[in-house]
């Protein structure tokens, strides 16, 4: 079962793969879908899929927006300049875009689960039409998902397992569009979903009535995260391809402890499946130190518990401090001699210890107090040593 993480940008992508990942998926600056990521030049493009198959992993290129005429043009001198390139698959929601892939290269095309695959014969189509996996819409549960794979044996089959949920189906939402002028199927959501709402009696103009749990109002379309680490093992066990972190316009913080251990939990289940139940609670509790809304399993259980009424705010426990590469620390957020932190390592670990001294660019060069945003730091630890200076960690710090 593959690993697939989110690469809004360069540095994400390399974060994700060296935390674990088998795969990305990144955008270019138009027809991905994500306006808000930091998405890739064709030069940064290139950079990355060097990065990544030098690593022997995949990048998959999404052009999952839905096209207009006046684009085609465009679109086709895209997929042209993005082919020669090489990347491992492009992912398209439009069947014009399957279409036009199809006819000019023989890359492989992922169907996004925007296009809202949903059972088995639509499945077994799009193979007949070019493509080689599908990512099934996320309103499928458990069982339905086994059966599209059970019937649909010659498609792979991608479904996602952590991150942001819309409120409307596969993606389809209009609120934005309405109400900012921004389109949500073109890449440029403004998240109206989020927002908090009142009610209003067509006979009774002006007066508003709050929808309310509390004092603070309710947001009705505010859905929770998902999170399908409690049921991975029953997706390996359906066969599921490859399993999908949502988030690119997410922090590298977020990717790399998503990554990290979504890969620590299927490296268990295909080696020591009996470990990964003793290690679950430990594998939660790490999700639950990234910025997230309040978990849900989705409708892989078909539960009903998906929407979060109380705030759209996000749970931010612990805040990135630092990220460790090629030796040294490259600084996010300020931190200081004395302080109290936790180092997350790309095997999914975590060590808590105490900064004893901070220099400025080098070992014994100018001792600092504080770290400040951007320095490159090297840090003394309490009764802990970074010697190996390829390997990946990040430094955070509980919120008080």
């Amino acid at each position: 079962m593959e690993l697939l993480s989110p690469a809004g940008n360069l540095e994400k992508l390399q974060v994700a793969i060296d935390f674990g990942a088998d795969a990305v998926y990144a955008g270019v600056k138009k027809f991905s879908l994500r306006e808000r990521a930091g998405n890739f030049t064709i030069e940064e493009l290139e950079k990355g899929i060097n990065y990544a198959h030098s690593r022997n992993k995949k990048v998959y290129i999404t052009l999952n927006s839905f096209l207009r005429d006046n684009e085609l043009k465009e679109f086709r001198a895209t997929v042209d300049t993005i082919a020669t390139l090489k990347p491992d698959a492009f992912i398209v929601a439009d069947p014009g875009a399957l279409s036009i892939i199809r006819e000019r290269t023989d890359i492989p095309v992922h169907i996004s689960t925007q296009a809202n695959v949903t059972n088995s014969e639509t499945a077994k189509l799009y193979r007949r039409l070019g493509a080689t996996r599908i990512v099934l819409a996320r309103e499928l549960s458990l069982k339905e998902i086994e059966t599209i794979k059970k019937h649909a044996p010659e498609i792979e089959i991608e479904v996602f397992v952590h991150g942001a949920m819309c409120m409307a189906y596969s993606g389809r939402c209009l609120l934005s569009s309405f109400l900012a002028g921004r389109d949500p199927n073109r890449g440029s959501c403004a998240q109206s979903c989020r927002w908090k709402y009142y009610l209003m009696e067509e006979n009774r103009k002006g007066e508003l009535y709050p929808i309310e749990e509390d004092s603070k109002g309710t947001y009705i379309f505010n859905s929770k995260d998902l999170c399908a680490l409690p049921v991975l093992e029953k997706l390996y066990k359906a066969g599921v391809d490859s399993v999908k972190i949502e988030g690119r316009v997410k922090s590298v913080y977020y990717v790399a402890v998503t990554t990290a251990v979504y890969r620590r939990a299927i490296d268990l289940l295909k080696n020591k499946p009996e470990k990964l139940k003793q290690e679950l609670p430990e594998l939660l509790a790490e999700l639950d130190k990234v910025s997230h809304r309040p978990y849900t399993t989705g409708f892989l259980t078909e539960n009903d518990d998906l929407q979060h009424y109380p705030t759209s705010s996000y749970i931010r426990k612990y805040k990135f401090l630092a990220i460790f590469k090629n030796g040294i620390w490259e600084v996010r957020n300020p931190f200081h001699v004395g302080d109290e932190v936790e180092l997350f390592f790309s095997n999914g670990r975590a060590i808590k210890t105490k900064i004893m001294k901070i220099w400025k660019s080098k070992k014994n060069g100018e001792a600092i107090e504080t770290a400040h945003p951007n320095f490159k730091v090297v840090v003394d630890f309490k009764n802990l040593s970074l010697s190996d200076k390829h390997n990946r960690a990040i430094l955070r710090k509980r919120n008080i």
